[in-house]
């Protein structure tokens, strides 16, 4: 029999990831001979792994020649380092199914999360823009059911490596044109806000959607949230047991919607939406479609509504324990 192929998540740390649950459960489910572990690779060993050939172990200490990880996802930090070094080796070819799709998800993020492998050649991808959009969308379990056309959006944390996955919000949000009148954007460090709007600034596209981000300042989140219908956390505050909720409970309204990245438990600001009866999701939906679609990536199968269950079923099962 043939060893597995190997699949993996590279970041640093990474041993708190549900994504072997469910990618493992969905090969086993899908009968393909492969394996998905975790990698943490500091940020010095990053360009060594993605373009030679280096040894590296897993959390469980097996020994791996990078070029066998035949497909892999990018967590924190390396996501905009990532893209840095990938499309200087790899330009895109601008003929490939989806490129232009894709191609504004990165450029428009900054980042990429999804690689595959196919010979010396390393493609890239960006899901979690199209993970956060159809958990923000979809009315299924573990997704929000919202409808943004129209709406205004507060969205907290872009500082840091944090940026990435604001960046992939806000590329996810605006690249469809659906008519959200705004994106207030807030952290609590006003250097990550300025820099933040310096990557946006500096876009090709910026012209097209500068009317509708606005920095704001964390004094001014209890005037704006009042006239917003969701909110977003972005941020990290929510990830360590004991962390409080990234906004004051007061400031939740009736008519505020709660999309709080942090995947890894329920935290406060989850739990203070749901004593006042709003509607309120966690990242795991945006984890599950992202790997989702990082699975039809590196398999080139659409997956089945019957694998999908099985992913979403494991990330379940991990959540609770």
């Amino acid at each position: 029999m043939m060893p597995p192929k190997i699949y993996g998540l590279i970041g640093y740390p990474v041993k708190h990831s549900f994504s072997p649950n469910m990618h493992n459960a969905a090969f086993q489910a899908f009968s393909i001979n492969a394996e998905y572990k975790l990698f943490e690779l500091k940020p010095e060993e990053l360009e060594g792994f993605l373009l030679d050939n280096i040894r590296v172990k897993d959390v469980k200490g097996e020994s791996f020649f990078s070029q066998d990880i035949v497909g892999f996802n990018i967590t924190i930090p390396h996501k905009i380092k990532a893209r840095e070094i990938l499309e200087k080796e790899f330009p895109y070819n601008q003929n490939a199914p989806q490129t232009q799709l894709n191609l504004y998800y990165v450029k428009l993020s900054g980042a990429v999360n999804t690689v595959k492998r196919e010979g010396n050649i390393l493609e890239y991808w960006n899901t979690d823009a199209t993970g956060f959009w159809k958990s923000l969308t979809q009315k299924e379990p573990l997704c929000l059911g919202f409808e943004p056309k129209g709406k205004k959006i507060l969205l907290i944390g872009c500082g840091g490596a944090g940026m990435a996955i604001m960046a992939s919000i806000i590329a996810s949000l605006i690249w469809r044109n659906i008519g959200i009148q705004k994106i207030y954007i807030n952290d609590i460090n006003n250097k990550a806000i300025d820099s933040a709007e310096k990557h946006f600034q500096k876009l090709p596209q910026y012209s097209y959607f500068k009317d509708i981000l606005k920095s704001t300042l964390t004094d001014d989140i209890p005037t704006v949230i009042k006239d917003c219908d969701l909110l977003i956390n972005a941020s990290p505050v929510g990830m360590k047991e004991g962390d409080g909720s990234v906004i004051d409970k007061g400031w939740l309204h009736s008519d505020l919607s709660v999309y709080d990245v942090v995947y890894n438990r329920k935290t406060q600001l989850i739990k203070d939406a749901k004593s006042q009866g709003l509607s309120a999701v966690n990242g795991l939906g945006m984890l599950l479609y992202q790997g989702v679609d990082a699975f039809e990536l590196w398999t080139g199968e659409k997956a089945p509504v019957e694998v999908i269950e099985v992913m979403r079923k494991a990330l379940t099962e991990a959540m609770s324990k």
